[in-house]
């Protein structure tokens, strides 16, 4: 008698292979005629990289998003975007609400490794405020947007671009419809357009700060003394991240890539550059004109990325973070690493190392890999690795000039594990294995 064994999934591999379905799903829907505007079929390559940069709100693409897919393509993309923004478990979540169909502990559990909640209690009232509150921002958004676009379009072209490009922006994912003026152009026409930079840049910090920090924000006001320590250090290493990197952009580019600029030009172009590495995609600058040391910082701030819990991508403002002040910790030889008159866990510091050794590796294996297939420069080759894995979608042309499929399927695999999470990824792929309790003797090495 021929019996099947039954397969259990840990709730961090269902989420890992949830994305991976709805992705290809998205990449099926988007290789279908209806989906280009010439209505030839789309190859299934660069479908499916669009699908996935689209899910794993990256930005980065092969094809001009407005000359190359119809209306069909590009609702197929804003609804990967919008979902894999939301976490593909909280979408399943609202339509069971919607169908009033119970939410069992098995569905709360994933829940809360899809939206990083710190606990389990009260996840569904968490996730109906955030459905709610995302579906209120970007109305507000679209709203702000709308109002600018109509200055140069219809009515009707003006809503739907005010939509798109609020929703593409607080779910951090830079996919815009500018190929209206000119091909891979984003938000270059629009980079002295104070409305535009200031409604696109507060929605990429909105969406990046993560769903933890709003609720705080609103529970609390402005009494930053009663914020949890979590939504403390991440507004303080987002703010750190703004200005500083505001003004080094500002002082490194403003005889380089703004050097046309007016002054009043350089601050918003400074200030959106300082913005949209972490991790949304839009540029109101060309990248290839970027300095040496301006796009290192670009790849600086990509690395970081946004928060935990939020729509960004990155290593995340926490873990660095955390490795900041754990070499300090370090360095005065002090066992316990506090900020804000408070002591982390002890796992902190070892949880923040292997997310960025992990990130790392990954980034540094493929970039050799890539120099080895792609006629292009490290610097942009590493320009383009540091953005597909850290969800961020800014290029140097590199993506859109691919000639190996390989090298698609690269970034694409770069972007799937930016979304889910490198350390997510590597415990889903890891098998589980029962542990054995034996302690080893210690032995001490030389470090440093």
């Amino acid at each position: 008698m021929l019996t099947i064994r039954k397969i259990k999934f840990t709730y961090t591999q269902i989420i890992v292979l949830g994305t991976f379905a709805l992705i290809f799903l998205g990449a099926i829907l988007l290789s279908l005629p209806i989906s280009a505007r010439n209505g030839v079929r789309t190859p299934f390559i660069n479908s499916l990289f669009t699908a996935s940069s689209a899910f794993c709100v990256t930005g980065l693409i092969v094809y001009d998003t407005y000359t190359h897919w119809s209306l069909f393509g590009q609702i197929v993309i804003l609804m990967l975007i919008q979902i894999g923004g939301l976490g593909f478990m909280t979408i399943i979540t609202l339509f069971s609400l919607i169908l009033k169909r119970r939410i069992g502990l098995k569905e709360r559990r994933l829940l809360m490794e899809s939206a990083n909640t710190l606990n389990i209690g009260g996840i569904v009232r968490l996730v109906k405020k955030i459905i709610k509150r995302t579906f209120i921002i970007e109305g507000m958004g679209a709203i702000l947007l709308t109002i600018r676009f109509y200055q140069k379009m219809g009515l009707l072209e003006s809503i739907y671009y005010g939509i798109f490009h609020s929703i593409s922006a607080f779910c951090n994912a830079g996919f815009d419809l500018m190929g209206k003026y000119q091909p891979f152009s984003s938000l270059t026409k629009y980079c002295g357009d104070i409305g535009v930079n200031l409604t696109i840049m507060s929605l990429i910090v909105i969406g990046g700060l993560g769903f933890l920090v709003w609720e705080d924000i609103l529970e609390n006001k402005l009494s930053f003394y009663k914020y949890h320590l979590h939504s403390k250090i991440v507004i303080t290493v987002t703010i750190i991240l703004i200005i500083g990197g505001a003004l080094l952009f500002y002082i490194w580019e403003e005889n380089n890539s703004m050097v046309n600029m007016s002054i009043y030009e350089r601050i918003l172009a400074s200030l959106f550059q300082s913005v949209t590495p972490r991790t949304a995609g839009f540029n109101t600058i060309n990248q290839n004109n970027l300095s040496e040391s301006g796009s290192l910082l670009t790849m600086l701030l990509m690395i970081i990325g946004g928060s935990p819990g939020s729509t960004a991508g990155g290593i995340k403002t926490t873990t660095f973070a955390v490795l900041i002040i754990g070499s300090i910790s370090s360095a005065k030889k002090t066992s316990e690493i506090t900020i804000y008159k408070r002591k982390l866990e002890k796992d902190a510091l070892k949880k923040a190392c292997s997310i960025a050794i992990i990130y790392m590796t990954i980034a540094l294996v493929f970039i050799m890999i890539l120099c080895s297939i792609e006629n292009f420069s490290l610097k942009q080759i590493s320009f383009e690795v540091f953005s597909a894995l850290s969800t961020v979608g800014l290029t140097m042309n590199v993506t859109s000039n691919l000639t190996s499929n390989v090298s698609k399927l690269i970034l694409s695999l770069l972007m799937y594990g930016g979304k889910v999470g490198v350390l997510s990824l590597a415990a889903a792929l890891s098998e589980k294995k029962e542990i054995i309790q034996l302690s080893r003797p210690a032995e001490k090495i030389v470090i440093g």
